[in-house]
């Protein structure tokens, strides 16, 4: 598929997409959208930055142009409040005069405009899990007529302890609908999802989700503890574009940031403890330049979908290997190029060797000054030859439908 013209889908939805400037459909997109517009349960499993937003958001558009709802049509559950914004003004800024707006339901927002939101007959609802149950359990809202259940970033959800409240969600949604699963990564958790919830699912997969996107250079920094400071500088003064940092704790990311702005660099912060207009904030800043540089936890790996991200700097090693592929998937981005840094002590050669070894990766060695490191370059063709570390468990699941056989 070279365009979306070529979809079946409605004479509106093909000018809203002319307008908002999509033409051509990404992989997953092209993939995906024809078995979600038949009304089929898709499971979808990519990379980040490949455009998974919009392959339920034209489906669910074109549901509710064919079929019109009174209430609650569908419901996409997603792990943050950052992501459910964003998926709310994806599909805001497509449904044009005919629909009503989505429903946003999050936590850390004022729960009145939520709610009015859904009284004004909003036939999406986009919700975090834990607030979406807490309406639940107060008969604020009604799940009784949803036709579509997206579970976006499921993985990401899983991993933030929501299964049980999925569980129940799921639980008294009609057993007639439409189910789709979008997820970076597919493990044993997941798989208990999609056999739970799913029927004969279409599954679509695209390069690896364990392996940074091939348009991503990655290198890795061996520094001394005392000069890291003096080593992000280098980097960034370098470096004209947007900069995401990444470090372990909320404690780290707030020095860190204050640092920067102490030192004339443009930085704002996120992370847990930051209240939601804080968040929004430092999001919309970054967006929009205010900001170039935004200093973040993995709350942000997966929350943050800002375009032209040119460098993520991975001040501190994730605790989890598959946190560095969502934090490296911030850049490089719907066919765009980016860089990837990451910085590393003498004493955690070993860790970051492991970091390697799970995810099938190398990493280009390189000096704090921007050159590359031949001793430890050589260092790691040596390790290249050693036997390969623990990788994460990935689950085979019935019914998978490979690209070549979507295609023919």
């Amino acid at each position: 598929m070279q365009s979306f013209s070529e979809l079946p889908i409605s004479a509106y939805t093909k000018e809203r997409l002319r307008l908002a400037r999509f033409t051509t459909p990404t992989e997953v997109q092209a993939a995906t959208i024809p078995h979600a517009l038949e009304g089929k349960d898709v499971l979808a499993t990519a990379q980040t930055g490949t455009g998974k937003t919009l392959a339920f958001v034209i489906p669910i558009l074109e549901q509710f142009l064919q079929h019109s709802a009174s209430g609650i049509a569908a419901l996409a559950l997603v792990p943050t409040r950052e992501l459910a914004m964003q998926v709310v003004d994806q599909y805001n800024s497509l449904k044009g005069n005919q629909l009503s707006p989505a429903a946003l339901v999050v936590g850390g927002l004022p729960e009145e405009q939520q709610l009015r939101a859904i009284r004004n007959g909003a036939s999406l609802v986009v919700a975090t899990p834990g607030r979406l149950e807490d309406f639940l359990n107060r008969k604020l809202v009604s799940l009784r007529g949803v036709r579509v259940l997206i579970l976006d970033e499921a993985d990401r959800m899983l991993d933030m302890g929501f299964l049980p409240a999925i569980r129940r969600i799921a639980a008294i949604l009609p057993k007639k609908r439409q189910t789709m699963c979008f997820s970076a990564t597919l493990e044993a958790s997941v798989a208990g999802i999609v056999n739970d919830y799913m029927r004969n699912p279409v599954r679509v997969a695209f390069g690896s989700t364990l392996k940074p996107s091939e348009n991503v250079r990655v290198q890795a920094l061996e520094v001394a503890p005392d000069r890291k400071q003096e080593a992000l500088h280098r980097l960034l003064a370098n470096e004209t574009g947007r900069c995401l940092i990444f470090a372990r704790t909320k404690r780290g990311t707030e020095r860190l940031a204050k640092n920067l702005n102490r030192e004339g660099f443009s930085a704002a912060m996120i992370h847990g403890d930051r209240s939601q207009s804080q968040r929004t904030a430092a999001l919309v800043g970054f967006q929009k330049g205010r900001y170039r540089i935004l200093v973040a936890t993995d709350l942000a790996s997966r929350g943050i979908h800002v375009q032209d991200i040119a460098h993520v700097i991975n001040y501190e090693l994730p605790e989890i290997a598959e946190n560095f592929i969502h934090r490296v998937g911030r850049t490089g981005r719907a066919g765009g190029f980016g860089v990837a840094s990451t910085f590393f002590t003498r004493e955690q050669r070993s860790e970051l060797q492991l970091l390697e070894r799970t995810l099938g990766i190398r990493m280009e060695r390189m000096q704090p000054d921007g050159h590359p490191s031949e001793k430890q370059n050589r260092s790691q063709r040596d390790m290249d030859r050693m036997e390969p570390g623990p990788r994460s468990k990935m689950v085979s699941l019935p019914g998978e439908i490979l690209r070549a056989q979507i295609e023919g």
